[in-house]
């Protein structure tokens, strides 16, 4: 006895729920080739390296200006077109700036009250407490796994929960 989908072939007529089928081969197909979407794989980050930067709302330079960033400001990759980049900031807004505005990440931004320990431990002594934003240079990335060495802009350093920062 034949399978119905070979009796329905040999007729010359196509499944029912080809198009889902074959949407879901595409979608297999894509996800073994590691095509997913950018949210699917790990975030990729990207800092300001000059002075400022300007963040527009299209990969254009006349496309209207939203914001300027300063240096160290960590942007996440969302994807490229030719010479722009589009990106989302800490608070989700997705915007677009020029490629040579952008570095290796070397920072991150407290997402939260971000405590700074001396010990990449959660009852650390506390070096000291960053408010919401306030941006960190990353010294050793290679801290134990959950934590990153930081250091502050007046000299502090220790390490904090990646939880509590974004950018990594």
């Amino acid at each position: 006895m034949n399978h119905p989908l070979h009796a329905m072939k040999s007729a010359g007529r196509r499944p029912r729920g080809g198009a889902f089928g074959r949407a879901m081969i595409v979608a297999g197909l894509c996800l073994a080739a590691g095509w997913l979407p950018a949210r699917a794989q790990e975030a990729q980050y990207r800092e300001v390296a000059s002075a400022a930067a300007i963040l527009y709302d299209g990969p254009s330079d006349r496309a209207r200006k939203l914001f300027i960033v300063v240096r160290g400001t960590p942007l996440e990759l969302v994807s490229t077109l030719n010479q722009w980049v589009k990106v989302r900031d800490a608070s989700g807004d997705v915007l677009w700036v020029h490629r040579g505005d952008l570095a290796e990440s070397r920072h991150v931004v407290a997402s939260t009250l971000a405590a700074i320990r001396r010990t990449a431990q959660v009852n650390g002594e506390l070096v000291v407490q960053v408010e919401r934003g306030v941006l960190l240079e990353v010294v050793d990335a290679s801290a134990p796994a959950g934590w990153l060495r930081v250091r502050h802009r007046d000299g502090a350093t220790g390490f904090v929960s990646t939880g509590e920062v974004w950018g990594r």
